[in-house]
């Protein structure tokens, strides 16, 4: 932390997702470290959840919609304006003596390009780089990343294929915390807690609890607004026959709460999580979950401390929430496991100290080619 007493956090969104979450966690230790904070991002619920005595400078959002066709081309241009108008105004402060940059999305980084922060940018990394979209922005913003800090060594492959220098540091949370589980609820109820968003698999999930009688589904988690079809598309699946009556949206709600009213919690993701909180979540209370197998999922419950399945895979789904809702040992089994990596490894209070050390350290990280 040697000169450095001021940091800048940069996040393209207003909203509040997993990434959020760390963000305003690692803004609270900054704080409590006697740093000065500012954060620029969209006005909205990450603004409004800023804690005292950290500045927001507003700037425009910084991803792309739900368009298609020549209307999603005519949004790229105009997100390409929006990175430099924001760049441009976040400059002066980048620049600044004694400031650490901190980018915390993969669609934040170009303004970094453009901000030019004199000890270039820290970015830490919530998404897998996976598509064709992503390797573009990396590539534009390579130049102003100082350090990638990813939350799972998963996330870290593709960045090193592409030499960006980068270091992991796992995500947290908060521990030790009660344990929830044990009987069935009447009817027993499988959990999903994430954005409403393709790419997190919900339609796998319900088409999954439709072949598993007797269950009951809720979903809890908020949505862009570019999402709206498929929200529609999620809401007209669940009054389906097969499934009508049985599944319940929550919107955004309180983890913990959502945790309590659970028996298994479900990470469908159809693409790489990088590290999700969600998961972490669950794992901690002791709730069973079951997971894509890719990204940081596989990490955080290989060995017992969850189950795995093949992503997109409806059938391997619906057989290991009929195993794991039949078996009370099994779910006892993986609870154990899954406490007992979260206090090992996921601490939020040993973890959050070392991932902020390590994004404004003036230490760099060679590129993995050199």
């Amino acid at each position: 932390m040697i000169g450095t007493s001021k940091v800048l956090f940069l996040a393209h969104t207003g909203q509040v997702s997993g990434a959020e979450k760390v963000l305003l966690d690692l803004i609270g230790e900054a704080r409590r470290d006697g740093l000065d904070v500012i954060v620029a991002c969209p006005s909205g619920r990450l603004a409004e959840s800023l804690p005292s005595g950290v500045r927001h400078v507003e700037i425009d959002q910084l991803g792309l919609g739900g368009e298609r066709g020549v209307a999603r081309g005519l949004a790229a241009v105009r997100l390409v304006y929006r990175w430099i108008a924001a760049g441009r105004k976040l400059r002066p402060l980048a620049r600044a003596e004694d400031t650490a940059t901190v980018v915390n999305s993969l669609f934040a980084l170009p303004v970094a390009r453009v901000a030019r922060p004199t000890r270039g940018a820290s970015w830490l990394v919530h998404d897998t780089m996976t598509s064709s979209k992503q390797r573009a922005v990396v590539a534009i913003s390579k130049p102003a990343i100082r350090l990638a800090v990813s939350v799972s060594d998963a996330t870290a492959v593709p960045l090193r294929i592409a030499d960006v220098p980068v270091i992991v540091s796992h995500n947290g949370v908060r521990w030790p915390v009660s344990r929830f589980g044990g009987e069935l609820h009447d009817p027993p109820v499988v959990g999903m807690l994430a954005l409403l968003t393709e790419w997190k698999g919900h339609r796998v999930l319900l088409d999954a609890a439709a072949m598993v009688p007797g269950i009951r589904v809720e979903l809890a988690g908020s949505s862009f607004p570019g999402d709206a079809d498929y929200v529609a598309e999620l809401s007209a699946r669940a009054r389906r026959p097969d499934l009508a009556d049985r599944v319940a949206f929550l919107g955004h709600v309180d983890p913990d709460t959502a945790l309590q009213r659970w028996d298994v919690v479900v990470s469908a993701s159809t693409s790489p999580e990088a590290g999700p909180l969600s998961v972490l979540e669950a794992m901690s209370h002791g709730l069973p979950v079951v997971g894509t197998d890719h990204g940081g999922t596989s990490e955080f419950l290989a060995a017992g401390a969850g189950i795995l399945v093949e992503p997109g895979n409806v059938g391997a789904l619906a057989e290991a929430l009929r195993s794991v809702l039949a078996d009370a040992e099994l779910r006892r089994t993986i609870a154990d496991a899954a406490r007992a990596r979260v206090a090992a490894e996921h601490d939020l209070s040993v973890t959050l100290p070392s991932l902020l050390a390590k994004l404004i350290s003036r230490q760099d990280v060679a590129p993995a080619g050199s």
